[in-house]
């Protein structure tokens, strides 16, 4: 279920907001000027589903969001409980950073975390099939796939280089709670 807790920088454990009501949430993230929205993710993936599989499922989702902010270029970020490369994946995203792009995800299958970092708070949103996510461009974050990670995000960029994140130094995410562990 999505959820979102918000917390006090400084306060890991001492929640300020917590809900999963999906417009509670969007309301909340839309104050940071993040996008959420509960969209339909009704096509099942196989196991073993590539990425042009699962961008021709979803085309008329993803020409929508091209169409409204122009993007150029998307991709497939998935990652299963068996993939071989999990602790490698979830070590590359787990330390803040931000990106010159906006951060767009639609999920279309399991669950992750996002971690957002703004006005000295911690917006910790649980993301999960079916919700697509848009985090403004130079937002500090962190992300969360669990140490049985199991998801599928398509993820789409205003620039061709794709996704490039620019690490913020910072030790942040080591105090708040990971996804699942």
């Amino acid at each position: 279920m999505s959820r979102l807790t918000i917390y006090p920088e400084d306060a890991p454990m001492t929640p300020e907001f917590d809900s999963v009501d999906g417009e509670a949430i969007a309301l909340a993230l839309r104050r940071i000027h993040v996008r959420f929205e509960r969209w339909n993710a009704d096509r099942s993936l196989s196991k073993d589903a590539d990425d042009d599989a699962v961008l021709a499922l979803y085309a008329p989702q993803i020409e929508r969001l091209k169409i409204e902010n122009a993007y150029q270029s998307m991709d497939v970020v998935r990652c299963l409980p068996d993939n071989p490369q999990r602790v490698q994946m979830r070590a590359k995203f787990l330390s803040e950073h931000t990106h010159d792009d906006d951060e767009v995800r639609f999920f279309v299958e399991g669950a992750a975390m996002f971690y957002l970092h703004v006005d000295a708070k911690v917006y910790m949103t649980r993301c999960e099939r079916n919700d697509l996510i848009s985090v403004p461009a130079g937002t500090r974050h962190w992300f969360d796939m669990g140490p049985a990670p199991y998801f599928t995000a398509i993820r789409l960029f205003t620039t061709p280089a794709g996704w490039v994140a620019r690490y913020t130094g910072e030790s942040i995410a080591d105090r708040f709670p990971g996804f699942g562990d």
